[in-house]
C-alpha cells in the first residue's frame, strides 16, 4: 500500500513552514514586515498598479486565485472520478513560478541526493533531467512506445519493481516534443498496478491539456483525481492555453497531505502581486471565455499548417499527435529517409535568412528529422508556410 511518509524525505516531514507577516494580519497599520511604507519607486503607476500596493509583500496563500482555478477544473471532472466528494479543494494546490519550480520542488521533497532516482519516458521535456542533475538525482529511462508514443507499462512496472530507489515517475501528457496525449486509461491502469507495490509518485505534466480535441474521449485532465489517487500529482501552467508565459505561474495538484508539505517548502512570497492579479483576471468568467476562443483558433490554425506542410514532397509524417499547440514534422532527404542533416539546415536557414524560428528536435529519441513548429497567428502561419516551402525546396535542389 502507498505510504506518502515513506516517499518524502525525513527532513521535509519535520519541516516547520516559515510564518510570514501576512499569515496573521492583513489589514490596519502594517508595520510588521519591514516594508517600504512610503510606496514603490516607480513613476506613472496606473490606478490598478496603485491598488496592488506593490510596496507590500504579496498574499502568501493566494486562496482567491486557487478557488477560481479549482472551480474551473471541477466543472469537467474526469470520468474516472468515483466520488464527487473527492473533487478538488484549495488544499490540493501549490502554486509555483512556472511548472519548472514544481518539477524541482517535487525532487527536493522526495529524493535524497546521491541515493534516490527518478524515471522518465523519452522523448520528453528536458527540464526533468536538468532538475534531476541539479539535485544529484539519478535518471532512469523507459522510452515511450513507437509509433504512437504511449506508455510501455510492462517495462515501467519491471523497472519500478527492480529498483526501490526510484521515487518519481514523470509523464508528459500531451507530450513535448511529441504533441501526443497519453491514454488516460493507461495511466489509471498503471496507477492501480504500481500502487500495490511501489512507494513513489506518478507525476503527469499537463502543460498542453487544453489543446486536446474535445472529441477525444481521453482528453480530460487528470487533476481532479488527486484525492482519489494519493500517489498521483498533476502539473499545469498558465503559460500555454492561457497565453500567460510572461507571468510565470505553475500549478501543482496533489493530495492534501502532499500539498501541505509542498506549501511548507515553497518560498513564502513566490507569487507576486502582479502575477496573481493577472492570473485572477484570466481565470474568471471573462478570462475563461477568451481561453476557449483562443484555443479554438489555435486548433483550427494547427490543421491548416499541418495540411499545407504535409503536401511538400520532402516532409514525411506528423511524427506526434494533434493534442498540443504545435506539431512535430519529419523532414526527409532526397532518398525519402528521415534526415537530421536536412532538418537542421532547414531550421538554421529559416531562422537566419527568413526570420522564421522553429525548433530542431531530431536529437530526441525516435524523432529523427523532427522539427517542432508552434502554431502562430494566421499571418505568421501564412508566412511560415511560404518560407518553409521555399527554403526546403532550395535545400533539396542544391
Amino acid at each position: 500500500m502507498f505510504d506518502l511518509k515513506k516517499v518524502i524525505r525525513s527532513n521535509i516531514l519535520t519541516l516547520e513552514p516559515y510564518r510570514c507577516a501576512r499569515d496573521d494580519f492583513k489589514e490596519g497599520i502594517l508595520l510588521d514586515a519591514n516594508e517600504n511604507t512610503i510606496g514603490p519607486a516607480v513613476s506613472n503607476l496606473s490606478k490598478e498598479e496603485i491598488n496592488l500596493e506593490l510596496n507590500r509583500y504579496p498574499d502568501p496563500h493566494q486562496h482567491n486565485l486557487k478557488q477560481q482555478i479549482i472551480d474551473y477544473r471541477n466543472q469537467t471532472p474526469n470520468k474516472h472520478l468515483k466520488n464527487k466528494s473527492d473533487q478538488l479543494t484549495i488544499e490540493n494546490l501549490c502554486l509555483g513560478v512556472g511548472s519548472d519550480e514544481s518539477i524541482d520542488m517535487l525532487l527536493r521533497c522526495c529524493c535524497i541526493p546521491g541515493k534516490d532516482k527518478m524515471l522518465i519516458c523519452p522523448p520528453t521535456y528536458g527540464m526533468y533531467s536538468i532538475c534531476a542533475i541539479t539535485n544529484d538525482v539519478s535518471i532512469e529511462k523507459v522510452p515511450l512506445t513507437i509509433p504512437n508514443f504511449q506508455l510501455d507499462q510492462d517495462k515501467i512496472t519491471e523497472k519500478l519493481q527492480s529498483d526501490e530507489n526510484i521515487k518519481l515517475l514523470y509523464l508528459t501528457s500531451p507530450g513535448n516534443p511529441t504533441g501526443k496525449l497519453i491514454n488516460v486509461d493507461s495511466i489509471i491502469e498503471l496507477l492501480n498496478k504500481v500502487g500495490q507495490f511501489w512507494n513513489g509518485l506518478v507525476i503527469v505534466d499537463e502543460a498542453y491539456i487544453d489543446f486536446t480535441s474535445k472529441n477525444n474521449e481521453f482528453s480530460e485532465s487528470m487533476c481532479t483525481l488527486v484525492n482519489q489517487y494519493s500517489d498521483l500529482v498533476v502539473l499545469q501552467t498558465l503559460s500555454k492555453s492561457f497565453g500567460l508565459a510572461g507571468i510565470r505561474l505553475g500549478i501543482t495538484y496533489s493530495s492534501k497531505e502532499l500539498s501541505h508539505y509542498l506549501n511548507a517548502m515553497k518560498y513564502p512570497y513566490n507569487i507576486s502581486s502582479l502575477t496573481s492579479n493577472v492570473a485572477i483576471r484570466a481565470t474568471n468568467k471573462d478570462g475563461l471565455k477568451l481561453v476557449e476562443e483562443f484555443v479554438d483558433q489555435i486548433i483550427k490554425q494547427r490543421e491548416i499548417v499541418l495540411n499545407e506542410l504535409l503536401k511538400l514532397p520532402n516532409v514525411g509524417r506528423n511524427i506526434g499527435g494533434l493534442d498540443s499547440n504545435f506539431i512535430l514534422l519529419e523532414i526527409l532527404d532526397k532518398d525519402g529517409k528521415p534526415s537530421n542533416e536536412v532538418a537542421k539546415k532547414l531550421y538554421n536557414t529559416l531562422a537566419t535568412k527568413e526570420a522564421t524560428v522553429i525548433r530542431f528536435r531530431g536529437s530526441e529519441l525516435n524523432c529523427t528529422g523532427g522539427l517542432r513548429i508552434s502554431i502562430g497567428t494566421p499571418d505568421e502561419n501564412e508566412r511560415l508556410i511560404e518560407n518553409f516551402t521555399k527554403v526546403l525546396n532550395d535545400i533539396i535542389n542544391e
